[in-house]
């Protein structure tokens, strides 16, 4: 048996991690405790947690963690967005070593992230962009918010069908994910916390694994986490 901590960016990252993550985990003795909103700040010793993007006080939260949880069976993993990292992100002044490549680089800064905590249960996870480019793996499950908008749910497999993979879907201001979503379902926008979560659940983990490589391969490595509990 494992035990696994999770620190999430958000709350649509807190609730996809509780209601589809963890119980595939469990499945596998890797048991998840609740997922936790990751620190941006630390002010007169209260700690501020969501939308993780100064590094500092992210670095210290998962460092009280580690201290406070030693076994080595017990692993920590993060849940945070490439997209607006903060400049202070372990690796992002390495421009030459980071290149143009999307995977890369985002393999390149969890590299560097592991590196500067340091520790073996840490398992640094980033998204190559933001959440809503998992539900691009299969855009019919927006019938969930409107089953008549067949013509908004074409506009999005046909950006789908652009990319090799949804993590690829470009992240700029008005080009994101979310940002092209909300663009042919506005409800969305309204509550993406609570439809994230469940729409991601209708189109299952497995089919998003399929088409979100780097997804696939943290998901893949914390399902192996029960036999690495054992120094």
């Amino acid at each position: 048996m494992a035990r696994l901590y999770l620190f999430a960016e958000g709350q649509t990252e807190q609730t996809f991690a509780d209601t589809s993550i963890k119980p595939h985990l469990a499945q596998y003795e890797v048991f998840m405790h609740n997922p936790i909103l990751i620190a941006h700040a630390r002010k007169k010793g209260k700690v501020h947690r969501g939308g993780g993007r100064k590094y500092v006080p992210m670095k210290d939260d998962i460092m009280r963690f580690l201290k406070q949880e030693k076994a080595p069976d017990v692993f920590f993993t993060t849940m945070i967005d490439l997209y607006a990292i903060h400049p202070d992100f372990p690796g992002l002044d390495e421009p030459e070593s980071i290149g143009q490549d999307p995977l890369q680089r985002v393999e390149f800064l969890e590299q560097r992230f592991a590196e500067d905590i340091g520790d073996r249960r840490f398992i640094p996870y980033i998204q190559l962009h933001e959440y809503e480019a998992y539900l691009f793996s299969d855009p019919t499950c927006f019938e969930y918010l409107d089953a008549g908008r067949t013509k908004e749910i074409e506009a999005l497999q046909a950006i789908a069908s652009q990319y090799k993979t949804p993590e690829l879907i470009n992240d700029g201001q008005q080009t994101a994910p979310s940002k092209r979503i909300i663009a042919q379902f506005p409800d969305y926008g309204k509550a993406k916390s609570a439809f994230g979560p469940q729409l991601a659940e209708r189109i299952g983990l497995q089919v998003i694994r399929s088409k979100c490589s780097h997804f696939h391969k943290w998901l893949a490595r914390l399902e192996s986490l029960n036999g690495e509990g054992i120094i």
